[in-house]
């Protein structure tokens, strides 16, 4: 059941994030048809992809999956844009997935990569990774909105977006590589960077700290979640990952 699950769970990753510009977002929170189409057709062949059933009749769970999804993106439309709308709307996504995977335990044993008992382990890190990174991203930016607006912000476009996925990706690594001390070294280098920069400007100095401690929270918990899943498939074969 937990390699149909991880499978789902990165289909779902990249279905909702690298592969979901900005403005395919902008277009389905209108709630444009052809943009929920679009949207509809990613999950699809993303969770096709990551089963790669050998039946056609594992096709109708991935086809109920992706109706699910849409639905629920749907429902997502009539809320407002906040952390709480899209944490529960992750939440419902992952439930689906989970009961895709209760009811239908061994659609990925039965797929083409049943002989392949590493792919759900790599599977897991990589969705971790994209959850970790991407994901993050989109919550701690919603978080911070609000206290963005007390201040004009300055640097370089988009530079606080690429510091954020940088240090979320090396929290993530680092825990996965059984080194989570590294991270007090990021935390250090950051204060040093990019505080003492800020600490004239009152709320340029809080809103950093807010965002960071956000992103850095983000980043550890899907690391240790991704290692608990981990803990239940078999193992990459990096000494350090179990060290």
């Amino acid at each position: 059941m937990i390699d149909t699950f991880v499978a789902l769970l990165l289909a779902h990753a990249l279905a909702d994030f690298p592969l979901q510009s900005d403005a395919l977002a902008q277009a389905k929170q209108d709630r444009s048809p052809r943009a929920l189409a679009l949207h509809a057709l990613i999950v699809m062949a993303t969770a096709t992809l990551a089963i790669a059933p050998t039946r056609a009749e594992a096709l109708i769970p991935l086809a109920v999956l992706t109706l699910a999804h849409i639905l629920i993106d749907i429902a997502k439309t009539y809320a407002p844009n906040t952390l709480a709308s899209f944490l529960v709307d992750q939440a419902a996504h992952i439930g689906t997935l989970v009961a895709i995977a209760v009811l239908h335990p061994t659609l990925f044993g039965q797929g083409l990569y049943a002989d392949t008992p590493l792919l759900p382990s790599i599977m897991t890190a990589i969705a971790g990774l994209i959850i970790a990174t991407q994901a993050g991203g989109y919550a701690v930016g919603l978080l911070v909105r609000p206290f963005g607006r007390a201040f004009r912000a300055e640097g370089l476009p988009r530079g606080g977006v690429m510091i954020g996925l940088l240090e979320r990706g090396l929290i993530f690594l680092f825990v996965l590589a059984g080194q989570p001390s590294a991270v007090g070294f990021l935390i250090a280098a950051k204060s040093v960077l990019r505080f003492d920069a800020s600490k004239r400007k009152q709320k340029a100095a809080e809103y950093v700290i807010i965002g960071t401690l956000a992103s850095f929270g983000w980043a550890l918990i899907c690391a240790y979640a991704t290692l608990a899943l981990l803990d239940h498939l078999p193992p990459l074969g990096i000494k350090a990952l179990k060290d």
